[in-house]
C-alpha cells in the first residue's frame, strides 16, 4: 500500500473520505486511527460522522464507519477471538477430546 504524503489538507481529506462510493451508497468504510489522528484529528472526524447521523466503531487500530443510521448488532462475541487454524462451526480438537472423555 502506498504511504500518505507528509501533509494532507484535512478538509479535502474529509470531503474525499465521506464522498467515497461506499459512503454515498450507505455502506461501510474503515480508516486507520493513526491516519485519522494525523490528518484531521479524532474529534473532527467523529464530529463529521455525527453530523451525518452515522455511527462509528473503533476496533484495534481502525475506525469502522457505518454510513447509515441502521442499528448495529454484534453477531459474534466471546471471551477470545477465534484461534488460527480453527474451522468455523467446529469445536477445536481439545474440546472434542474433553467431550469424548466425559461420555
Amino acid at each position: 500500500m502506498s504511504r500518505l504524503p507528509e501533509k494532507i489538507d484535512p478538509q479535502k481529506w474529509i470531503a474525499s473520505v465521506f464522498a467515497s462510493r461506499d459512503a454515498r451508497s450507505g455502506g461501510v468504510f474503515k480508516r486507520q486511527v493513526c491516519d485519522v489522528e494525523r490528518i484531521t484529528g479524532r474529534e473532527a472526524f467523529l464530529a463529521e460522522v455525527e453530523r451525518r447521523g452515522w455511527q462509528a466503531l473503533e476496533n484495534g487500530r481502525h475506525f469502522i464507519v457505518c454510513c447509515n443510521a441502521q442499528p448495529i448488532r454484534r453477531v459474534r462475541s466471546g471471551g477470545s477471538p477465534a484461534r488460527a487454524g480453527e474451522q468455523r462451526g467446529r469445536a477445536p480438537a481439545s474440546a472434542l477430546a474433553l467431550r469424548g472423555a466425559s461420555d
